[in-house]
């Protein structure tokens, strides 16, 4: 089991980070919290989460171990895939999630793409009071924000990054066109969950 993996970052994408350690380059599915946490940095420390299946074997990475449990909890709830619990990480952070869940906010859950009333209702029942004992409600957000480059750059990658979250390319380059049309100095991290919050 790899717990984590500590080297250079040699390739970054708002879903994808790359990364060098004894000469191997391991390729690790991220959330935007991790992209946000980790963008500008040389050297960086994952915790890995491995999933494996018979067809694939894909590596998960998150900037902190509350972020991972917080993701290996999501996979528990029935209906709650890798792909929907990193989507879920991405719309929110770890704590605006765990303040989801501990109140019941089944609304505001549900507003996630990919996440429909009875999976809410299973996140919350099946997690309110495992957050609370595992002690990863109290998860500090990753900060940092980041200069905006050309709009241009940043609306290619925040296209791809949907893309890669299966998202279709026509739909998801209009509305995120639309979104830096309103806000043209928005990072790449910001346009992409806004995009998912309208993307449906």
């Amino acid at each position: 089991m790899i717990e984590y993996i500590k080297g250079e970052l040699t390739e970054l994408t708002p879903a994808l980070a790359t990364v060098e350690a004894a000469g191997v380059g391991y390729g690790l599915n991220i959330s935007l919290t991790t992209y946000s946490a980790i963008q500008g940095k040389q050297q960086v420390k994952l915790y890995v989460y491995e999933a494996i299946r018979e067809d694939a074997y894909m590596l998960y990475g998150f900037v902190s171990k509350k972020e991972r449990e917080m993701f290996e909890l999501l996979i528990t709830v029935s209906g709650v895939g890798t792909n929907t619990a990193r989507m879920m990480l991405s719309s929110m952070s770890v704590s605006e999630l765990c303040g989801a869940i501990s109140r019941g906010d089944e609304r505001l859950i549900k507003g996630i793409k990919g996440i429909g009333k009875m999976t809410a209702q299973r996140i919350i029942v099946d997690l309110r009071d495992k957050i609370v004992a595992l002690g990863i409600a109290d998860e500090i957000p990753a900060g940092g924000t980041m200069a905006a480059p050309v709009n241009n750059a940043v609306k290619d990658e925040a296209v791809s990054a949907l893309t890669m979250l299966g998202f279709s390319p026509a739909p998801t380059q209009k509305v995120v066109v639309a979104i830096l049309q309103e806000q043209p100095d928005l990072p790449v991290e910001q346009v992409v969950k806004l995009a998912l919050k309208q993307i449906k």
